[in-house]
Parts: structure tokens; C-alpha cells; sequence
């Protein structure tokens, strides 16, 4: 997730996660979940001329286990194929993957299956001196400014609860900037309340923002009209929500807020 990268945020206790960095986080919130709500062919209805390789971002990736799912999902593989079974993968979308926490980056590196087309990083998204220069020099190895998909699950609300309401909103400024097609899931607001509860239930300090937040409420609401209404985006589709709550929201930018990174892509 997205906070200081420091050996501070690895949890020492199950439920200790103060930036969203479970250890096992896919045995409670198991990929399938998300990716049967995305319809198929997802990819080429979004994209039926754009040059290839397509480019996908993953802010907040964990262990890696549902940024392989979207992957074979986006392209239609069967969840035995890999990089071996299927070498021209990485033709048709490459994908890089980010998360604060080192342990498990390493993790999804060692138990990739498309080391070729998916490459998992170590990365604070929220320090800019960092993020600008590493994304661009990813961008810059395909001739490009922007990413075409993002995905950004289950990270809004960490983002919020450690850097506020103005980081959020430099957040979801930063994301639309960087990505064609934005799919969001927000977490509601009562994971908020829930997040904040374990950690005083281990003693530990409340979250620092969690009390002055001014943004709150329907939160799946709330970020889409930030990114509607200050972002330059607009809502695409909403694929359902899953058995725990959480709604997936496609945005898609009008292209105004990718004016300083450049405008070939969005010819394509």
C-alpha cells in the first residue's frame, strides 16, 4: 500500500496492518471474487485500435495473487497458463505492479507466473520524488506517458486514513493523470471505522487522520465525484459489487489531464 516504505510497515500481528499490507490478504478477499464481475473481452472493447503492447498499472498489489488474476483475465488465459504456455502475452499487455511493503513484492516476484509481462515493484505511490522518476523511466522503456488501465483495489481508503483528505485527492489527481481507464474499488466507510477499531484493539495509536476526515460517508460516491467533477474523468460503468461490499467502478479520461504527459496515446 501506500505510505512510508520503512521497516515499520510490516505488521507484527495479524490484523496490525496499518497500510493495508495483510500477509494473507487473498485467503479473506480471494481474486475470483473481483475478476467474475469484469465481462470478457474487457480489453479489446476498451481498446479495438490501440497499438500494442497495452500497459496496466497496479497501485496497492500485495502479494501479487489478484494482479495474476486480472491478468489472465484480461487476456483470457485458463489459470494453469503461464509465460511458458503462452510467450506472446506480454505482445498484447504488460503490467506493473506497486506496493509499499518489500516482503511482499519479493513474494509476487518469486511466485510470478509472466515474469516477462508482469513486473512487481517496490514502490511508495505517494512520494512523489520517488514515483515520478521510476514510472516514467517504466513508461519511457515503451515510448510512452500514460498508462492505458489502472487498478486500484482496495487502496482509497489506507491512502486516506494515513495522509488524509488532501491526499487523497492528490491520489486519485495523480492516478486520472497517469491512466486512460481507471478501475476503482473503494472501500465503504465502514472499513474505515473497522480499520481504525483493530488497531485499538492492539493498543496501538488511532490513525492519525481518521477523526478529521471531511470526506466520508458513501465513499464509492464520494471518489467518483472527485473524479468526475475535479479529475477529468468520467464513469464508465459500475460491474457490481462484490460478496463483501465493495462496488467496481471503470472511469475513463476525457483526456484534458494528460495535456503534460504527452498526447500521441490518445490517437491511438
Amino acid at each position: 500500500m501506500a505510505a512510508p516504505t520503512s521497516p515499520r510497515c510490516r505488521p507484527s500481528e495479524p490484523g496490525a496492518a496499518p497500510y493495508g499490507n495483510f500477509p494473507n490478504y487473498s485467503r479473506f478477499h480471494p481474486p475470483e471474487g473481483r475478476v467474475s464481475l469484469l465481462p470478457g473481452g474487457l480489453l479489446r472493447s476498451l481498446f479495438p485500435e490501440a497499438a500494442r503492447p497495452l500497459l496496466g498499472l497496479d497501485v496497492g498489489c500485495n502479494s501479487g495473487e489478484l494482479s495474476v488474476a486480472l491478468y489472465r483475465h484480461l487476456l483470457g488465459l485458463q489459470e494453469s497458463e503461464g509465460s511458458l504456455d503462452q510467450p506472446a502475452a506480454g505482445k498484447e499487455l504488460n503490467f506493473l505492479c506497486c506496493d509499499i511493503d518489500p516482503v511482499l513484492i519479493e513474494r509476487a516476484q518469486q511466485c510470478c507466473p509472466f515474469p516477462a509481462s508482469i513486473s512487481f515493484a517496490n514502490l511508495d505511490i505517494m512520494d512523489s520524488s520517488t514515483r515520478e522518476p521510476f514510472l516514467s523511466s517504466y513508461l519511457g522503456r515503451f515510448g510512452r506517458s500514460t498508462f492505458d488501465i489502472g487498478f486500484c483495489m482496495s487502496v482509497t481508503m489506507w491512502i486516506h486514513l494515513n495522509h488524509g483528505d488532501s491526499g487523497l485527492l492528490e491520489f486519485l489527481s495523480f492516478l486520472s493523470s497517469l491512466c486512460r481507464f481507471l478501475l476503482i474499488e473503494p472501500q465503504p466507510w465502514k472499513c474505515y471505522r473497522a480499520a481504525a477499531r483493530r488497531l485499538r484493539k492492539l493498543g496501538r495509536n488511532d490513525f492519525n487522520h481518521f477523526r478529521s476526515l471531511e470526506i466520508n460517508g458513501d465513499m464509492a460516491e464520494r471518489i467518483t465525484q472527485i473524479l468526475t467533477k475535479d479529475c477529468a474523468m468520467e464513469l464508465v460503468c459500475c460491474f457490481g459489487s462484490t460478496s463483501w461490499d465493495r462496488s467496481l467502478l471503470l472511469f475513463k479520461s476525457n483526456g484534458t489531464n494528460h495535456k503534460d504527459r504527452g498526447s500521441s496515446e490518445q490517437e491511438q
